[in-house]
């Protein structure tokens, strides 16, 4: 059946707005070219997103053309602004950008553990609402968040997380004290999309993405999509039951899961077992241990840390077959290719099923970025919609 008119020019506008986003400015004649749309339907298409304020004319192709030909447009980056948070136990960063999602202004804000519920959320909201006013983003359009915990696939809200107090209180005071749309999802699960689409799982549509950091979690891409689970519980591995552990894990604790096994404060522990010096803060501190055995090449810490990611790797390659396991987080960036290698030679005696190991590319920067690329996908979703 042939598409109405008005679904027609719908159709047509969004495509067009697709090839501005990722190929940038473009003249009529090459969206013609890349449409396939004849030349009166890209003009009338081209004054429709004009009269919408989605583009604009950003300037003319050729030194020596003139005239409405030579005209390049682009979508108007600043008709929204975006932000983005990461949300940790140890304090917040984020990222406010325009549409197109150029940064215009990042900064990060220490929590101390003791703080009140209080004022730390007054600080960190505090903190947006000055990032967002010195970039002269007024009036943001969508806010992404991530967080340790459970989101709930039907509402978006957190059921459960292993954050301090304020962590929820937060989000409340976001949807109060701002009239942007917020979208709350969990931070590995963002990290996983940026490495999909912007780090080591570019050319991956099915893929397992492992963090390591403070603690452990995965993300899952299935035939191009993120899947979180009925409760949105899906990737939580940090409550995998691994051997090597002593133990079990609960419901209410992971430890004696796979957190026991490659969490930061275990790969610490391990690091001082093989003569290793390990600082005090253990998120930074395992990164930085990681970094330095790989430097002096610390075989024995290296296969050691190596043994103990695999057996979770190998879980989620016998549950999945994803072909291929992306090490993200701290931990991930600072082994690099040498961990991701000796993990990759202990799957083989693990598991029959051929699965390539990656080092991630984007370290603990993949929250905040896979939390821009969510908010700018939301924005874009809600403004190219026909009527917005």
């Amino acid at each position: 059946m042939a598409a109405s008119p008005s679904t027609a020019r719908v159709i047509n506008d969004r495509l067009a707005l697709r090839l501005l986003q990722d190929e940038g400015p473009l003249t009529a004649g090459q969206l013609k070219s890349l449409t396939g749309l004849s030349r009166p339907t890209i003009a009338d298409l081209v004054e429709r997103l004009q009269v919408s304020g989605l583009i604009g004319v950003v300037g003319e192709a050729g030194a020596q053309r003139r005239g409405p030909n030579a005209r390049v447009y682009g979508i108007v980056a600043d008709r929204a602004h975006l932000a983005a948070l990461d949300v940790r136990t140890q304090g917040v960063s984020l990222v406010v950008a325009d549409l197109l999602g150029h940064t215009l202004a990042e900064a990060a804000l220490p929590i101390d553990a003791g703080t009140g519920a209080g004022p730390a959320v007054d600080a960190a909201v505090a903190l947006l609402e000055r990032t967002a006013a010195d970039a002269g983003a007024f009036r943001l359009h969508t806010v992404a968040i991530g967080m340790p915990g459970l989101i709930d696939p039907g509402t978006g809200e957190l059921r459960n997380s292993n954050l301090s107090g304020w962590h929820g209180s937060l989000v409340t005071a976001l949807q109060d004290r701002l009239s942007a749309r917020i979208v709350l999802e969990n931070e590995t699960n963002l990290a996983a999309v940026a490495e999909q689409r912007a780090g080591a799982a570019r050319d991956r549509d099915t893929f397992a993405f492992l963090w390591l950091g403070v603690g452990v979690g995965a993300g899952l891409f299935l035939d191009g999509r993120l899947r979180r689970g009925a409760s949105g519980g899906a990737g939580e591995i940090g409550f995998l039951p691994v051997p090597g552990t002593g133990g079990l894990p609960s419901r209410a604790d992971c430890a004696g899961g796979f957190h026991t096994l490659a969490g930061s404060a275990a790969i610490c522990a391990l690091a001082e077992e093989h003569g290793l010096k390990v600082g005090e803060a253990p998120a930074p501190a395992a990164a930085a241990v990681v970094a330095e055995a790989v430097a002096a090449g610390e075989d024995g810490f290296l296969d050691a840390l190596a043994g103990r990611v695999a057996v979770g790797a190998a879980a989620v390659v016998s549950v999945l077959d994803p072909g291929c396991v992306v090490l993200g987080g701290e931990v991930g960036l600072a082994g690099g290719p040498e961990l991701a290698s000796r993990v990759a030679a202990r799957l083989v005696g693990l598991n029959p099923l051929s699965t390539e190991v990656r080092p991630g590319e984007l370290g603990g920067s993949a929250v905040v970025h896979g939390a821009l690329l969510t908010a700018r996908d939301r924005a874009q979703d809600q403004l190219f919609a026909p009527g917005a």
